[in-house]
């Protein structure tokens, strides 16, 4: 492995002069970078993080903590997150919580002692029931840099990444409305007892309320049997005429559930889900869906922890990164 010592006698100059043209130092001329850098690349140098951590104090590392990464867009933000770390020269650590808020604790704690910079969380679904959170205000307080993102606590004080869940949906309900001239709305919900759901809910309801058109609420938050319940609910509702769903799969469900019941997708009922181009390629007709841009959630969280993590003087900041409504084959285009 090359080190500082082989590079700086290669090019004939000092130790000091090389570290200090890798970490881009105004004292150094840019010839002189390009030079240094240039061999580098050439000898394939590989800094060495136990030293820096030693002389900086840091370990150039994050901590993640997901509720899970089967979920699509959890995966898909651990996608953004990875991306942007590794361009910005920081390593990522990854633990889930699987919607535990011990689990969330203990971690949190065994990644505090030294091996991480900071922490990009998206809390546990029992953190957010339980409202037990003293374990992540016990990190901030300890002046660990902590992001929160998607799912987020309004009365922690952290930098924070998430999507208008109230108006993503405030739009595609009245998008149905007033575009496909929709009357009998239903919006499925597994997530009610998160703050998204709560935000999604919101949303729903202000569009109908507006247009002076009764909610039905299809909540699935505990339901072990999703297809069964879906599938009986819809026969019950013969007048339901579009659907909303909360998360990408129970929409993709509802489309198969609606289609068993001899009912067209878009002729008879439109349906929006969230989640990600990618969903749309496994359901038929493709599902028309309120698109998260969860990489791009990834990568805004990377850049403004590391903001946090570089500044003395870092003001907190909640980003909204703007959903889209992309429309497919189970709606009707405008």
């Amino acid at each position: 492995m090359t080190t500082l010592k082989e590079l700086a006698k290669l090019l004939n100059i000092s130790v000091s002069t090389v570290s200090k043209a890798l970490n881009d130092s105004h004292e150094i001329s840019e010839q002189t970078k390009i030079r240094v850098h240039e061999l580098a690349e050439k000898l394939n140098y590989k800094p060495n993080r136990i030293a820096q951590q030693l002389k900086t104090n840091k370990t150039k590392t994050i901590g993640v903590i997901l509720p899970t990464v089967i979920n699509p867009f959890f995966a898909e933000v651990l996608h953004g997150l990875e991306k942007a770390a590794s361009k910005n020269d920081y390593d990522i650590i990854v633990c889930l919580s699987e919607e535990n808020v011990e689990k969330e604790a203990r971690s949190l704690e065994l990644l505090s002692s030294g091996s991480v910079d900071g922490f990009i969380i998206a809390v546990a679904r029992e953190t957010q029931v339980k409202a037990k959170w003293d374990h992540i205000e016990s990190i901030i307080n300890r002046k660990i840099p902590v992001l929160m993102f998607d799912r987020v606590i309004k009365d922690i004080v952290c930098d924070k990444v998430i999507v208008d869940d109230f108006q993503s949906v405030y739009e595609a309900t009245k998008y149905l409305i007033e575009q496909e001239h929709r009357k009998n709305i239903l919006l499925i919900s597994n997530v009610e007892e998160l703050s998204v759901g709560k935000l999604r809910m919101k949303g729903y309801q202000q569009a109908l309320e507006e247009h002076n058109l009764p909610s039905d609420i299809l909540k699935l938050d505990n339901e072990p049997k999703v297809n069964q319940a879906m599938y009986d609910y819809l026969k019950a509702h013969d007048k339901i005429d579009a659907i909303i769903s909360n998360d990408h799969v129970t929409g993709i469900v509802a489309i198969n559930m609606a289609r068993r019941l001899g009912r067209k997708i878009p002729e008879d009922i439109s349906v929006i889900g969230f989640g990600y181009e990618n969903t749309q390629i496994i359901s038929s007709p493709k599902i028309s869906i309120i698109h998260q841009k969860a990489f791009e959630i990834g990568e805004m969280s990377i850049k403004l922890l590391i903001e946090n993590l570089n500044s003395e003087t870092h003001e907190l900041q909640t980003i909204v990164v703007p959903s889209e409504l992309k429309l497919s084959g189970s709606t009707k285009k405008a």
